[in-house]
């Protein structure tokens, strides 16, 4: 089956929803744009999110345009009440969103427009948003001897609390606020864990301002848009240092070691060379963009990202990507998908020829 539609919005999490909004204020949904969602349910990310993320711990929580986050007790997890919200958003909106779907590829077509193949038929567009996040593809770092380890592995995206590490010997890897946040949990249940960084941790004392977000905001839009990888927007701003880190830190709960160079059946090989022995090791390692069904469009460059103007993909206006780089957060995601649908209308009503069937990064 083979669709047209103006505008197709790939994901609908934060960033999907923000900018189907600002299309549902231009467009009809369903006719004129589509919103395509992989993930069983709405919620985008969040419905994943493990039982011991509340609203005390998580890192933010930002209102999706137009309709206000619900406040609940602060121990309430984080999961239902915004997979709610979610869903709440969409049917208030009517914005039709489509699951489960699975994007298989996407490609421009002779005749300047682009091909959406999925699991359920084809939409052609002349205008896509990208907002497909992270969670779906985990990061895993490659050790010597990673295969031999006769423990459990697991990254972030199987974490589903602290209770499973009863008893338990655990390294856990990452240098972000998610490692952070495991080490606080698991700590009073497990029998030791340790804490491996590639770097030293990036502690942030005093108040996060304004002034010192846009900085951040600022030094991940530069690399995106010289065509690098982007980083993490935590990864510049560095981790606040709350009573309970600060606390946590004075009793050498989070004292970062140097990551191991290999793993031995037994455990990771620390600097010394001697092994340190665990039952666990936890990769709170990040996540990269969900970007392969966009290969056909040859979008990356040399150094190995995709080089950005905004929203925008430098290469190719027909294409933007929000929830990518510097609006990888709650708040940044909502300001892209407005930014990235006031360039789409203007897009879709220049004379201008079409663009080139193939694009090269």
């Amino acid at each position: 089956m083979e669709r047209e539609v103006e505008v197709v919005v790939i994901g609908a999490g934060q960033a999907g929803l923000a900018a189907a909004y600002h299309l549902r204020r231009h467009f009809e949904p369903g006719t004129d744009f589509v919103v395509l969602d992989h993930s069983p349910h709405a919620g985008g990310a969040w419905q994943f999110r493990w039982p011991t993320l509340t609203f005390k711990t998580v890192n933010g929580v930002y209102q999706l345009p137009g309709m206000s986050v619900p406040e609940p007790d602060p121990r309430t997890p984080v999961s239902g009440v915004i997979s709610d919200y979610f869903a709440e958003y969409e049917r208030h909106f009517d914005l039709r969103v489509q699951r489960p779907v699975s994007v298989r590829s996407v490609r421009s077509r002779q005749d300047g427009r682009l091909e959406v193949a999925t699991d359920r038929g084809t939409w052609i567009a002349r205008a896509l948003i990208n907002a497909t996040g992270t969670w779906y593809r985990p990061f895993w770092p490659r050790y010597p001897g990673q295969e031999t380890f006769a423990g459990r592995q697991l990254h972030t995206a199987q974490y589903r609390g602290p209770w499973e590490f009863e008893g338990q010997r655990v390294a856990v890897v990452g240098g972000g606020i998610s490692a952070v946040q495991h080490l606080l949990e698991i700590h009073p249940y497990a029998e030791a864990t340790h804490w491996f960084t590639r770097r030293p941790p990036l502690w942030r004392d005093g108040e996060f301002n304004p002034d010192r977000g846009r900085e951040a905001v600022a030094m991940v839009e530069d690399r995106v848009r010289r065509g690098l990888r982007p980083r993490s927007v935590i990864s510049v701003t560095g981790i606040p240092l709350s009573p309970e880190i600060q606390a946590a830190r004075e009793a050498g709960i989070l004292a970062a070691n140097p990551v191991f160079d290999r793993i031995e059946p037994a455990g990771p090989v620390t600097e010394d060379g001697s092994i340190m022995p665990v039952d666990v090791i936890f990769w709170a390692t990040g996540f990269r963009a969900s970007l392969d069904h966009l290969a056909p469009l040859a979008l990356r460059g040399s150094g190995g990202g995709i080089v950005m103007d905004g929203t925008r993909v430098a290469a190719d206006p027909r294409v933007h990507l929000v929830g990518y780089g510097p609006s990888a957060s709650t708040i940044g995601a909502n300001r892209a998908g407005r930014a990235a649908v006031r360039e789409i209308r203007a897009l879709l009503t220049e004379e201008a020829p079409a663009p080139r069937a193939v694009i090269r990064g």
